[in-house]
C-alpha cells in the first residue's frame, strides 16, 4: 500500500503516491534554482506548473492517482530550462522513455507581435509567411472594398489570442517544453 498525497498544480487538484511526489518537488526544486531568483521567475514556475497539470490531465484518463511512470515521463519531456533532460533518481540514464512527437501547430492571434489584434501576427507564424506580407494583402483588400475588414474581425472574433507560454510554443509549433516555456514567458 503506498501514501498518497493531494496536491494543487497550476490551480489543479491531483491525487499524487508518495514517489510521484518526491520526484516532481525535487524537479520542480532543480528548475527553480536553474532559473534563478528573478522577476520573471515566478511567471516562468506559473506557467510550468500550468504546462504540469495539463499533461497530468492528458495522461491520467481514466486512473486517479498520479504515479511515478507518468510523473517521470511529464519531466523527461519538459526538460530543463537550459534544454537538459533531468534525470530522476530511479532512472536509468538510457534517455527518454517517451516516444518524441512533433510539436503541433495551431493558429492563435499573436498579440504580442500585433499592431492592432494580432490576427496578421497569427496568420503569418501559422503560414510561415512575413507578417508584412499578410498585412499588405488585408490593407490591398481593404482599399479593393470592405471585404479586408470583414475578413479581419472574423479572424479577431474566431481566433484565440495566445496568451499562456504554452499556446505561444503552439502557435510556433515548438513543443512546450521548459526551455520554451522559459523562452515565452513574458515579463508584465
Amino acid at each position: 500500500m503506498k501514501k498518497t498525497i493531494n496536491v494543487a498544480i497550476g490551480g489543479c487538484s491531483f491525487t499524487m503516491d508518495e514517489d510521484a511526489y518526491n520526484a516532481l518537488d525535487s524537479y520542480l526544486e532543480s528548475f527553480k534554482a536553474a532559473i534563478g531568483s528573478g522577476s520573471s521567475s515566478l511567471e516562468v514556475m506559473d506557467e510550468l506548473e500550468a504546462r504540469i497539470a495539463d499533461l497530468f490531465k492528458s495522461k491520467l484518463g481514466n486512473a486517479q492517482v498520479v504515479n511515478i511512470t507518468i510523473t517521470t515521463s511529464v519531466i523527461e519531456q519538459l526538460g530543463m530550462p537550459d534544454g537538459t533532460s533531468y534525470r530522476t533518481s530511479d532512472n536509468t540514464g538510457e534517455g527518454p522513455k517517451c516516444n518524441e512527437s512533433s510539436a503541433i501547430k495551431k493558429f492563435y492571434r499573436d498579440p504580442d507581435n500585433g499592431r492592432i489584434a494580432g490576427v496578421c501576427s497569427g496568420i503569418s507564424l501559422y503560414l510561415g509567411i512575413d507578417v508584412v506580407i499578410i498585412r499588405v494583402l488585408f490593407l490591398v483588400a481593404l482599399l479593393c472594398g470592405s471585404a479586408g475588414f470583414w475578413i479581419y474581425v472574423v479572424f479577431w472574433i474566431a481566433a484565440p489570442a495566445a496568451v499562456t507560454a504554452a499556446e505561444k510554443c503552439e502557435m510556433r509549433g515548438v513543443k512546450a517544453t521548459a526551455e520554451n516555456i522559459k523562452k515565452y514567458t513574458t515579463c508584465k
